[in-house]
């Protein structure tokens, strides 16, 4: 039974039952004097404390995907070199990491998803389960690719698609992303009205060394967390899916630190992603219980240190030309501050746009408010890369510039409210939400 599934969940649970049920029947014997029932009843509560205590532990595991599978909880994770073919899922086992690893996996907790594209491929789309293995960083990251529909269509056969990169938070793990956030849901939604492009999605959790939080650091002398999401893991899906080559069609996208991620990721690395979308994240990356140390010591590492705080990269060094949408609420959320900080320090060619909810709090009831539009608005940063060969995509009357299939036009609202949006001379566009979409 793998470690996250449902039947090993049950069973230890009903184990845990048995335990305590038995204890409970079998006290008034093990109450008499003597060695054997004082020893029986030491032995009943061990018993009963450790089915109880693993039965918790998965879970949460369960829940929070701090271990994937059975390898990653006992340390032997797999290296063995395997490439795949491209084309969306058509894998072959060869002795090639030229353009990194993507690797089919077992359900990961995807067969418990609720509302997932069920039909033909080319009408519905599909979720696959993947792992993706770094070519340089040789880091083992469980993952769930998402592919709209027009993947699978005749017309779109040499079309390449844009790619949103959505990160969970940590603690967290992809279920997550597929089940409380519904990803995937919202997206073949939005793709079917006509409020987002075709796009492929790869979801994926934020650490590379659970259960360290690695918050997408190269850490010195450790895990390589930024060259994981820099560098491996756009090798790894071009390698496997017909996604764009060009940085204008990749953006990150994630909550909490995923979020935190998103930002690190596009700020620091414009050529990689060129869009970000941040759902309550934070502005710096701070050393605690969970990351270790990240940075190194000394000097060094407090320069380290201060290239991951945001705002001073604003005020220090040099603007990258990227897009962001940050996302807070005034009562609820304690980065409203800072974000509303990171929003007046952004300048040109940065843009920021934000989303406000008057009351929210750092939980999915939140998030899946914000969502939605936060899909929309990443999907009309990103390009719609165009194959020579292969047969555009129709864009609906009114649509964006010319690159950014079924972008809207100027102006267009970002967000769950009618609140117009702002701009001004520093590139910074302001968008409230005062309430979810219907």
């Amino acid at each position: 039974m793998g470690l996250t599934s449902q039947s090993l969940e049950y069973t230890v649970i009903v184990l845990a039952v048995l335990c305590v049920a038995a204890t409970v029947r079998f006290w008034p014997r093990l109450s008499r004097r003597g060695v054997g029932a004082v020893l029986g009843r030491l032995g009943a509560i061990l018993v009963t404390q450790v089915s109880i205590v693993c039965a918790l532990a998965l879970a949460v595991n369960t829940n929070f995907e701090f271990y994937g599978n059975w390898d990653e909880l006992l340390g032997n994770n797999d290296k063995a070199p395997v490439s795949v073919s491209q084309g969306g899922g058509q894998y072959a086992s060869v002795g090639n990491m030229k353009a990194g690893l993507v690797q089919p996996a077992g359900p990961q907790g995807l067969d418990r998803v609720s509302g997932l594209p069920k039909g033909p491929a080319n009408r519905v789309g599909k979720v696959e389960s993947v792992r993706i293995v770094g070519r340089r960083t040789r880091a083992i990251n469980p993952g769930f690719v998402y592919l709209p529909p027009q993947y699978f269509q005749q017309q779109f056969r040499r079309q390449r698609f844009p790619v949103m990169v959505v990160i969970s938070g940590y603690p967290g793990g992809i279920m997550n992303l597929a089940q409380h956030l519904q990803v995937p849901q919202n997206a073949g939604r939005l793709i079917a009205q006509g409020r987002m492009q075709p796009t492929v999605i790869v979801m994926v959790r934020p650490t590379i060394a659970p259960p360290r939080d690695t918050e997408c650091v190269d850490v010195p002398g450790g895990p390589q967390a930024e060259t994981f999401f820099t560098k491996d893991l756009p090798d790894a899906m071009k390698s496997a899916y017909r996604v764009g080559h060009d940085p204008s069609a990749w953006g990150a996208f994630g909550y909490s630190s995923g979020g935190t991620c998103s930002l690190q990721l596009a700020m620091r690395n414009p050529k990689a992603y060129t869009s970000a979308v941040s759902l309550s994240g934070d502005y710096a990356i701070k050393d605690d219980l969970t990351t270790g140390s990240l940075f190194g010591p000394g000097p060094t590492g407090a320069q380290r240190e201060r290239e991951h705080d945001l705002l001073w990269r604003l005020k220090n060094l040099p603007t990258p030309q990227i897009s962001a949408l940050v996302a807070s609420s005034r009562k609820g959320e304690a980065d409203y501050g800072e974000t509303m900080k990171f929003i007046h320090a952004a300048k040109s060619p940065m843009t920021v746009d934000s989303i406000i909810l008057p009351q929210g709090s750092h939980q999915f009831a939140t998030w899946r408010r914000e969502v939605g539009p936060a899909l929309e608005w990443q999907s009309q940063q990103l390009t719609f890369p165009q194959d020579t060969q292969a047969v555009a995509p129709q864009r609906k009357p009114g649509a964006g510039a010319a690159g950014k299939g079924g972008a809207p036009g100027p102006g267009r609202q970002t967000g769950p409210s009618k609140a117009p949006t702002a701009s001004d001379d520093k590139g910074r566009r302001r968008v409230e939400a005062e309430r979810p979409r219907g």
